[in-house]
């Protein structure tokens, strides 16, 4: 087996169902300078509950099978990879602040725009930093003297400076359970990306992320969201429940075994054993309080019916009949189905399941990079908050 780790690049999305490797060339890109596809490996995975490591001996052993099947395909060995961090322990919160500029003329320096960021991390309610660690600041708005200011601050005037800032934060120890599983495997994690955040890259254009959207990842204990404004992330959250709650429900609804709930579920199994009707009402019942959930968090934002792009649904839910319709029923918002067409029209893969993983590859590649050849504000905003992650990252490696 070559090494010639130099030349590639890996994705780890560790889910509660599948664990997926994606690795791709750095070499070989698209003309949007995405990496190519290489080779992928996936496995069941074990040893999580909604997303949260409940056995690192599991998750380790469920890394170790997809890696091995990723690098024989590709024949390469995987020393390091960026590694994608979903489940319940991830969520975000917006906080807003306000200092003043220290220069007696009003002019704007850096250590003002830094004290500002500062003060934000600050005043992060208590409640809200418990056992957790901030992996990301991302500033949605700046103000100067109450009026809206974009681009570089320094070197404006102004006496007082506010900051809007999305706060992205993740339990301690889940993370540090979910990176020292995938150091256990042999394979050094780089960083680590809030997965809602990086499978954007894969399926939603830039279009659909500046005019506003919601990108809606039903997997199969979770359902995570990430709302998208101006082209940069400006909300996530992540709810207990997901696609494994219907079958369980088709299982109590139809009395039958989950095995057959589940084949019934993806429609692997029909005819007129089961009333067609009853089923569409399991599905609808459990999928419109999905929506429930992700229609709650829009208002608490307020930005319940007010995003152009609407709704683009992925994962192992996204399969399902009709999601899209329930979702445009109980949004009031455009709905689709997520793909991974929209990188250059031509995808390696049937679904968007494999999102992060390529995802955490696109961002992967340019993480340590200047913004030349880059067009889309996320990757440069990303981009530019690597490093400080990427510190954070080095206390768990042994």
């Amino acid at each position: 087996m070559q090494n010639m780790a130099r030349n590639f690049i890996t994705g780890i999305d560790v889910g509660t169902y599948h664990t997926k490797v994606v690795i791709a060339s750095t070499k070989d890109k698209n003309e949007k300078g995405y990496p190519k596809i290489i080779s992928v490996g996936h496995a069941e995975s074990r040893g999580l509950r909604h997303g949260y490591v409940t056995n690192i001996d599991d998750v380790t052993r469920s890394v170790e099978k997809a890696v091995k099947i990723a690098e024989e395909k590709a024949g390469v060995k995987i020393k390091k990879a960026f590694l994608g961090v979903g489940g319940i322990g991830l969520t975000s919160t917006i906080v807003s602040s306000t200092v003043m500029t220290s220069r007696a003329d009003a002019e704007i320096g850096a250590a003002d725009v830094k004290k500002l960021r500062e003060q934000c991390e600050n005043d992060m309610p208590r409640t809200a930093i418990a056992n957790r660690k901030i992996i990301y600041a991302i500033p949605l708005q700046y103000k100067i003297d109450g009026n809206p200011a974009l681009g570089r601050l320094e070197g404006m005037r102004g006496n007082k400076l506010e900051l809007k800032m999305l706060l992205v934060t993740c339990l301690d120890h889940h993370v540090a359970d979910l990176i020292q599983a995938v150091n256990e495997a042999g394979v050094e994690v780089e960083d680590v990306m809030a997965s809602p955040v990086v499978a954007g890259f894969v399926t939603l254009s830039k279009a659909q992320k500046v005019a506003g959207c919601v990108l809606a990842n039903i997997g199969a204990e979770t359902a995570s969201i990430a709302v998208f404004e101006n082209n940069i992330p400006t909300s996530l959250e992540v709810f207990p429940i997901g696609s494994t709650d219907i079958t369980n429900d088709i299982a109590l609804g139809l009395k039958v075994p989950l095995e057959e709930a589940e084949q019934i579920k993806v429609g692997a199994i029909t005819g007129s054993s089961f009333p067609r009707k009853k089923l569409d009402e399991i599905v609808a019942a459990r999928l419109s309080d999905i929506f429930e959930l992700i229609e709650a968090h829009l208002k608490k934002i307020g930005r319940n019916g007010l995003l152009p792009a609407g709704i683009v649904i992925t994962g192992g839910g996204s399969a399902l009949s009709s999601i899209d319709a329930l979702a445009r029923a109980a949004l009031k918002l455009p709905s689709r189905i997520g793909t991974l067409g929209m990188i250059d029209g031509k995808s390696s893969f049937k679904d968007a399941t494999w999102a992060v993983a390529y995802g955490l590859c696109i961002w992967g590649l340019h993480a340590g990079e200047e913004p030349d050849n880059l067009e889309t504000t996320l990757n440069s905003l990303l981009r530019r908050i690597w490093r400080r992650a990427s510190d954070w990252v080095k206390q768990f490696l042994p």
